[in-house]
């Protein structure tokens, strides 16, 4: 069985590869590093979802149950995939109970080390004028993206998911060139640990295991005993995926008598009020990251100030009045969201719906998908949510808008790469569009939903930078 003579490079490592790029790897690591480690001075804080996996984990080593504490008691819980729990669980036991430090620290790695992959990536994808060029390109991009930097410094799921996403990428690369147990085992080590880690992470099984699936299909099509091989590989790896999830699904049955073989949508353990009604008024008109942290978030448990929002979450008085009232009601119930509450809520959804069906299952939708791909990625730093008006905080609004435009570069030169289309172009177009429809879906848009595909815009843009530069060359040279 002959490979694809396109695929015939070695991945990119310093003992195998140039000076030049040995010192071009370790530049970027040290400033990748610096810039990590920087970020970590800077805005290093452990609140929200790092206290939430962090108190499962302390449970795990203290009682020994996948548990939240609720009234000074630990109470079972299936909110959160056990992914990000163990993890902390192993940092607390070797560097000290609640030490968030020391697995932002060991984040840092971990990161930098995707960096690298991706860069042996891009070497094997790339047009083979300009492979070395390209992965140098996709090394310093990634290593020098502030937006992925900054949590890498924060105990979240984020920075894990950012590198075994790299590896997942790696391995179907390696696995296409050399098809065997390395690059089979680590595709598979990799998105099982991206689905742990978050339920969506399970999207990269859906759009980078097809490529897999391709390359068995040639190998059988050539020769049937390397078929036969691959197939068992294939069976073996699908048997060590399914195995973490066949026990989770299992504890959750035991414990709570549900089928959940992931976590649900809306964090809520078996029994609690999922407020299907107030879900589906904000989506009726939730459109920003604002939205998201002044309202979403708070309710229930804080105050719902009606001043606090937009004008399109109202089409009439009538409707301002209504919403006014229950606001009203859920304030002075002790922030509560009863039952008839959360009904008033689910009528006013279904009125904003009749009456604007396209702007519910399409524009807004979209809206909101854009929102998490373009706003400026400022919400770990110190600066307003409100950085747009420019004479509330001069040096807040021209920063925020500078931070778009570099967010917008990545997104360009990730655009330009596609077109360029490198091996496995499709399947990251794949990845990137499944999130895109999935975050559409969802009623709080963040950013950060979005910088699980920035390994692919790495990757991309690197193809980028060097496609032109090699055009330039060449212009040049006549």
């Amino acid at each position: 069985m002959e490979a694809d003579p396109l695929s015939q490079s070695k991945p990119l490592r310093p003992a195998a590869g140039s000076v030049r790029f040995a010192v071009s790897a370790a530049l970027a690591l040290l400033a990748g590093g610096l810039l990590r480690a920087w970020m970590f001075q800077q805005y290093f804080e452990v609140n929200g979802d790092s206290l939430l996996y962090g108190g499962i984990a302390k449970n795990l080593l203290e009682h020994g149950r996948y548990a939240l504490t609720v009234n000074g008691l630990a109470t079972s819980t299936l909110i959160r995939l056990p992914g990000y729990p163990l993890f902390l669980a192993a940092c607390f036991r070797l560097f000290g109970m609640e030490n968030y430090a020391a697995a932002a620290w060991l984040q840092i790695p971990l990161e930098l080390a995707g960096c690298l992959l991706l860069a042996s990536f891009v070497r094997r994808i790339a047009p083979p004028s300009f492979k070395a060029a390209a992965a140098y390109g996709a090394l310093w991009l990634a290593a020098l993206c502030p937006f992925t930097a900054v949590y890498a410094a924060m105990p979240l799921t984020e920075a894990p998911t950012l590198f075994v996403l790299a590896v997942a990428l790696w391995a179907v690369a390696r696995f296409q060139d050399e098809p065997g147990w390395l690059p089979a085992v680590s595709f598979t080590f990799a998105v099982t640990c991206a689905a742990l880690l978050r339920p969506d992470g399970a999207l990269a099984t859906v759009a980078l295991a097809p490529a897999l699936g391709l390359r068995l299909m040639k190998a059988r099509a050539e020769s049937a005993a390397e078929g036969a091989r691959l197939a068992r590989m294939a069976a073996v790896c699908v048997l060590l995926a399914l195995a973490p999830f066949a026990a989770w699904t299992w504890r959750n049955w035991q414990v709570f008598h549900v089928f959940q073989p992931l976590a649900p949508r809306y964090a809520n353990d078996p029994g609690e009020d999922a407020h299907p009604g107030w879900q589906r008024w904000m989506r009726t008109w939730c459109l920003d990251y604002v939205s998201t942290y002044e309202v979403y978030w708070p309710v229930p448990g804080d105050r719902l100030d009606v001043s606090k929002l937009p004008g399109r979450a109202f089409d009439s008085p009538g409707e301002y009045g209504e919403t006014a009232a229950l606001a009203d009601d859920y304030n002075r119930n002790g922030f509560v969201l009863t039952p008839q509450i959360d009904a008033g809520f689910a009528r006013l959804a279904q009125e904003r719906v009749s009456i604007h069906p396209l702007r519910y299952y399409l524009w807004l939708p979209l809206g909101r998908v854009a929102d998490m791909w373009l706003r400026p990625r400022v919400e770990n730093l110190n600066i307003d949510l409100d950085w747009w008006v420019y004479e509330h905080h001069n040096d807040e609004t021209r920063f925020s808008w500078e931070y778009a435009g570099l967010n917008a570069l990545y997104l360009l030169l990730g655009l330009a790469g596609l077109w360029l289309r490198p091996r496995l172009w499709p399947w990251m177009l794949a990845y990137m569009l499944l999130r895109s429809a999935l975050l559409a879906t969802i009623e709080g848009p963040e950013a950060r939903y979005t910088l699980e595909c920035f390994p692919m815009l790495f990757a991309l843009g690197g193809v980028a930078l060097a496609g032109a530069a090699s055009k330039a060359a060449a212009l040049w040279g006549k």
